[in-house]
């Protein structure tokens, strides 16, 4: 979004007859799709072919690759949006002082929420209790706790 060349030479691109009006993003989601079919024609040429033959035994060594395969594509989606979150969570906390780096190819984000703290007043006579918002950051390592800049 900030280079504007870019976003020129996209815009050029996908008004071009030849990418049919597809976005850049459909180019990019396509694999995947054809990944997911090719799954489902494998599990149809299995049901199809006789047991025991040598072409049961080829469709089965497909369909367990093309297995593999979306495994390993999953995963690998799943570690990018790991680490994209590691990006905004990092932009978005202010530390005062640097004491490990937030984003770290083995750091996965778990769970994170919000949470409300009470603070006990016991020098005034009357237990005076008040609320502030704090949040919660559960990594695969760690445990980080963070509060709204005031």
């Amino acid at each position: 979004n900030g280079n504007a060349g870019f976003q020129q030479v996209l815009e050029r691109l996908e008004s071009d007859p030849v990418c049919q009006r597809l976005s850049l993003k459909s180019f990019l989601i396509l694999p995947f799709q054809r990944i997911t079919r090719l799954k489902l024609l494998l599990q149809n040429i299995l049901k199809r072919t006789p047991p025991g033959s040598e072409e049961e035994v080829q469709a089965t060594q497909a369909y367990d690759a093309l297995e593999k395969l979306i495994k390993d594509c999953n995963e690998n989606v799943q570690r990018m949006k790991s680490t994209e979150e590691l990006i905004y969570l990092s932009q978005k906390i202010e530390f005062e002082c640097k004491i490990f780096p937030l984003i770290s190819q083995s750091r996965r984000l778990v769970k994170c929420g919000e949470l409300t703290a009470l603070d006990f007043n016991s020098l005034s006579p009357k237990w005076k209790v008040t609320t502030r918002p704090i949040y919660l950051h559960l990594f695969n390592d760690c445990l980080l706790l963070s509060r709204p800049k005031e």
